[in-house]
């Protein structure tokens, strides 16, 4: 090679290592999102956060528990960037300063429903005396464990009781520790009806949605998004709240079972 020759492809090959330095490269700007969230959003939670990864760049760490036990780890100090709970935790954080208040908004809306085995006959639950006398003659029910704090199970313990049948059916109940895994009990045969968020029985493979609860006895929670008043990743944050509050979103919610609306 002619030296002029050999000196302009190292002053090329130079120039090219100061452009690849100084161009921003995914993985130099890509942020985690670390997302606390009640249960209930699961299954669209983690489909939006993949998009959001594609979009974005910014990869997001998903971790669930009950709407209950959001709360308190967030009262403990659990670090987050983000946080999915019911429309009044959400607003108690706020207004508590362990949310950004600014960056608060709904996204979701889900009724209690019932849940059978895949092929087996529906009970009728279309009005509370129905939904009575099929909770009687069920041979096992299970449902998320009040003590645990999931939404649904702490509002079908009060609505047996409003039934007048708590005890009979506490009798024969189990109560699911996971709520993950409340419905997969059904499916597996183990139990025969499940009670739990519409939007935690549609996704169980092996289970039919047997109906909501009646409006009587029906109790529809409202789930809302924030941005942690102290994130890690506040700009990354900020953009995966934006990004699951889009319009465009909302029908991917409603196929999830998550706008659910008594009117």
């Amino acid at each position: 090679m002619a030296p002029d020759t050999k000196r302009s492809s190292i002053r090329i090959a130079i120039a090219a290592l100061f452009a690849m330095a100084a161009a921003p490269t995914p993985a130099a700007t890509a942020a985690e999102v670390s997302v606390l969230s009640a249960s209930a959003v699961k299954t669209v939670l983690s489909d939006i956060a993949d998009a959001f990864r594609l979009e974005t760049g910014h990869t997001v760490k998903l971790i669930f528990a009950t709407a209950g036990e959001v709360e308190k780890r967030v009262i403990a100090g659990e670090a987050t960037d983000v946080v999915v709970g019911t429309d009044v935790s959400t607003a108690k954080l706020a207004s508590q300063g362990l949310l950004a208040a600014d960056t608060r908004a709904i996204i979701a809306r889900v009724g209690v429903g019932i849940g059978a085995r895949e092929g087996a006959a529906k009970p009728d639950i279309s009005s509370a005396d129905a939904l009575k006398r099929a909770l009687l003659a069920a041979k096992s029910v299970t449902y998320p464990d009040p003590a645990r704090g999931g939404a649904s199970g702490i509002h079908f313990a009060k609505v047996i009781e409003q039934l007048g049948i708590a005890q009979p059916v506490r009798d024969k109940s189990v109560l699911g520790a996971n709520p993950d895994f409340v419905c997969v009990a059904v499916a597996k045969g183990e139990v025969e009806l499940c009670v739990h968020q519409i939007s935690e029985i549609l996704p169980v493979k092996g289970v039919t949605l047997v109906g909501p609860l009646p409006r009587d006895v029906q109790r529809v929670t409202t789930f809302a998004i924030a941005l942690s008043a102290k994130p890690g990743a506040a700009e990354a944050g900020r953009a995966f709240v934006a990004f699951v509050t889009r319009p465009d979103l909302k029908a991917k919610f409603a196929a999830a079972g998550l706008d659910y609306r008594l009117d």
